[in-house]
């Protein structure tokens, strides 16, 4: 019941959630694996897991929203540098099919690359 309550946020979506027990006290706290946060960025209506299969995330998410996610995605990443994380967001987001700024999400991997997109080190 209180996995629920602490979930409601991300209906739809499977995410991970971690169970902290501590003196037979369960404390839940969501998280959030990287297709979770992109697919909750593309703001697409929740649906029902059981009925609705081979979803198409065929939306648009801008560069600033990839950066916002690889923040909360930094902890958790194998990266040295952020741009490396932005780069592992933008891979998940490939696979999930979505754009970025209008372009596939391995163009903007290129241009991140070459020093055409500047992400802040932090």
């Amino acid at each position: 019941a209180v996995v629920s309550t602490q979930s409601t946020g991300w209906k739809g979506l499977r995410i991970t959630v971690e169970l902290k027990i501590q003196n037979r006290q369960a404390t839940v706290s969501v998280v959030p694996s990287a297709p979770a946060l992109i697919i909750k960025a593309l703001k697409e209506p929740p649906r029902d897991r059981k009925k609705v299969k081979n979803i198409a995330h065929s939306g648009n998410i801008t560069i600033d929203d990839i950066i916002d996610i690889a923040r909360q995605m930094r902890a958790r990443s194998g990266a040295r540098y952020l741009s490396g994380t932005c780069k592992e967001i933008l891979g998940t987001a490939q696979s999930i099919g979505c754009t970025v700024d209008g372009q596939p999400p391995h163009d903007i991997i290129d241009s991140i690359n070459s020093g055409d997109i500047e992400i802040p080190e932090e």
